[in-house]
C-alpha cells in the first residue's frame, strides 16, 4: 500500500462520501495499490460532546451543532493519529470527487513538507490560508496534531476555528503548495484531477432541497449581510429565510455525480433503499432517481431501474 484516502464525512453527507470512494478506486489504474476510509462523526464522541455550546469562528461565536451540514470538518485532522503517525494519507471532503488518479498524489514528491495543499481562492488565498479540504499528509512530521485538544480549544474561546481550519496554527515552511487541479472549486476542465463541489448552494444531489447549513457570518465583501445573518439565525432559528439549495449552473457536474452515482448503484455499492431513505431525511434530492435515468439516457445507456421513481 502507498498511502490511505480518508473521507470524512456526516450522516448529512454520506451519499457524497460512498460516491467519492467509488470514484477514487473507478478512476485510478492502480485501485489495489492504496486504502479508502471513510471516518464519520458518529465514531467520534469529542465532537457531541461539545453540543449546543458556543465556540469562536472568525471571531464571532457560533453554537455547535452535530446537526451542521459541516459538522465533519474537524476530522480533517485525524488521519495522522489513525495512521500511527506513519506513512502517508490524504484526506478530503466528502464531496470531492476524484476525475484523475489518485495514485500520482500519493506518490507526489513532498519536497520535505508535512502538508500539501492549495491556497482558498481569493482574498482568502492571499491573506495566507489555505484549503484543508484536501490535503497530502506526511503523518511522521504532524504529531503535534491532536484534534479532540484543539477542538476543545475552540470552546474555551482559545483558537479560532477560522485559525485552525485554513491551516493558520501550521509553520507556514511546513506546507506546500498544491496545483488547484488537484482542488477544483466547482470547475471541471480536462485538467481536473479533483472536482469539489464546494459551493453549498449547488451542491448537485441537493437541489431543491430546504438549505440545512448556516451560511458564514462574517464577510469582508459586504459586513451588512454577516450582520444581517447573525440577527436572522438569533432571533428566527439556524435555517430560517435560507431558502432552498439551488442547480448547479454546470450541467456536466450534475451529470458527472449522477453519473457515478448509477455506476454505485449498477454495482451494488448504494441500494435504492438506502437512496431513498436518504430522500426521506432530505439529505438527497427527491428527483433523484428521475436525474439518474436522465443521464444514462444522455449517455445512450438503458434504464438502471425500469419501476425506479422519486419519493416524495
Amino acid at each position: 500500500m502507498i498511502g490511505t484516502v480518508f473521507i470524512h464525512t456526516n450522516h448529512r453527507q454520506m451519499l457524497g462520501a460512498r460516491v467519492a470512494e467509488y470514484a477514487l478506486k473507478r478512476n485510478s489504474k492502480r485501485p489495489d495499490d492504496f486504502e479508502v476510509r471513510i471516518v464519520h462523526t458518529q465514531d467520534h464522541e469529542f465532537l457531541a460532546e461539545r453540543e449546543g455550546q458556543g465556540f469562536l469562528r472568525d471571531g464571532v461565536t457560533r453554537i455547535w451543532r452535530m446537526d451542521d451540514l459541516q459538522s465533519f470538518t474537524p476530522l480533517r485532522f485525524l488521519p495522522p493519529a489513525l495512521m500511527g503517525f506513519e506513512g502517508r494519507a490524504i484526506v478530503i471532503d466528502p464531496d470531492v470527487f476524484a476525475v484523475g488518479d489518485v495514485t500520482e498524489l500519493l506518490e507526489r514528491d513532498m519536497q520535505g513538507k508535512a502538508i500539501v495543499c492549495r491556497p482558498r481562492s481569493g482574498s482568502k488565498g492571499r491573506a495566507g490560508i489555505w484549503a484543508s479540504s484536501v490535503m497530502l499528509l506526511d503523518c511522521a512530521r504532524l504529531k503535534h496534531w491532536d484534534a479532540p485538544q484543539t477542538f476543545g480549544e475552540l470552546f474555551a474561546f482559545q483558537t479560532d476555528y477560522m485559525d485552525w481550519i485554513g491551516l493558520r496554527l501550521e509553520d507556514p515552511d511546513s506546507i506546500g503548495r498544491l496545483e488547484p487541479e488537484w482542488n477544483d472549486f466547482d470547475r471541471l476542465t480536462p485538467a481536473t484531477k479533483f472536482l469539489h463541489n464546494t459551493k453549498r448552494w449547488t451542491q448537485p444531489w441537493k437541489t431543491g432541497l430546504p438549505v440545512d447549513f448556516v451560511p458564514a457570518e462574517k464577510t469582508r465583501a459586504f459586513r451588512p449581510l454577516g450582520w444581517f445573518r447573525r440577527v436572522r439565525r438569533r432571533l428566527l432559528g439556524e435555517y430560517a429565510m435560507l431558502g432552498r439549495y439551488r442547480r448547479h449552473p454546470d450541467p456536466n457536474q450534475e451529470r458527472l455525480f449522477f453519473g457515478l452515482l448509477s455506476e454505485c448503484l449498477e454495482a451494488g455499492l448504494v441500494s435504492e433503499d438506502f437512496l431513498r431513505e436518504e430522500m426521506v431525511r432530505n439529505h438527497v434530492r427527491h428527483d433523484a432517481f428521475e436525474v439518474i435515468e436522465s443521464a444514462r439516457r444522455a449517455a445512450g445507456e438503458p434504464a438502471l431501474h425500469p419501476a425506479a421513481g422519486a419519493t416524495r
